[in-house]
């Protein structure tokens, strides 16, 4: 399965040096909904899918105690490696089978890893170990919508950045579409009553072009296609490097470039 393609030690050590943070705009949204719907305290949040742990180091000190869960022990084995967040704790499992007693987590979340997980499965979970008002937040980016600026030649960027997609498209896997579609399907499967999905949350940062090329080399389908050819997949991303310097006129791949991308939140809560 697809998926498989997060648990190399390789992919890992990838992952976690390019894998972006999610921004504090979508975080501040989800515990402003948090604090609406269930309130303090906030002790604790399980983060599905954590992969190398940026979006539980996010909430770290937001709550008393955060478990990350993933699939992929190479995944965890980095997360682990990062100092500094003594209430974070990791452990190997799936969003489907939960170790956490009946009515005992207060946020239940998952940056750009929802689409992976058996839907109806993992929602029983969600009923099953979210205490009463506590909360889900899934949530993700539109990468489909990312735009790049620097000076006049954005454009020419923005095509050349298509043109990888192109490239890696028959390694797309269906689920990675689910999540362009902005887990509509997961969203309407959702029994709770109380729930909503922002669909548009614009966030504009500053990227190096070395970041790029790396986060390029962190998707699943570019897993997929240095799988079946791994020196064309080397290729493609010395070349990706050397056009976009090209075009910005620059030598250094340290150089930075705006990046806007639009994410998007599921929140839901349980009923009390």
């Amino acid at each position: 399965m697809t998926y498989r393609l997060f648990e190399g030690k390789d992919h890992a050590s990838t992952y976690q040096k390019y894998r972006f943070t999610p921004p504090d705009e979508v975080k501040n949204i989800i515990l402003q909904y948090l604090d609406k719907k269930k309130g303090q305290p906030h002790l604790l949040a399980v983060d599905l899918g954590c992969g190398t742990g940026q979006n539980s180091r996010l909430l770290a000190p937001h709550f008393q105690e955060v478990v990350g869960i993933d699939i992929s022990e190479c995944q965890l084995e980095e997360a682990r490696a990062v100092p500094g967040f003594s209430n974070i704790t990791y452990r190997k499992g799936t969003a489907e089978e939960l170790p956490f007693p009946d009515c005992s987590v207060d946020l239940l979340t998952a940056a750009s890893a929802a689409h992976w997980f058996d839907h109806s499965r993992f929602l029983v979970e969600a009923g099953r170990v979210l205490k009463p008002r506590g909360c889900v937040a899934l949530l993700g980016f539109s990468d489909s919508i990312t735009r790049l600026h620097y000076h006049d030649c954005g454009g020419k960027l923005n095509q050349m950045y298509e043109e990888v997609k192109q490239v890696l498209l028959p390694y797309t896997s269906n689920r990675v579409i689910v999540s362009e579609g902005k887990l509509e399907e997961l969203y309407s499967a959702i029994p709770f009553p109380d729930k909503e999905r922002i669909e548009s949350i614009q966030v504009k940062s500053s990227i190096s072009v070395r970041n790029l090329v790396g986060f390029i080399e962190t998707w699943s389908m570019f897993q997929g296609y240095k799988k079946k050819d791994p020196k064309a997949a080397d290729e493609l991303l010395l070349k990706t490097q050397k056009r976009f310097l090209e075009e910005m006129g620059v030598m250094s791949p340290d150089t930075e470039i705006e990046q806007e991308m639009e994410y998007f939140c599921v929140l839901a809560s349980k009923p009390g």
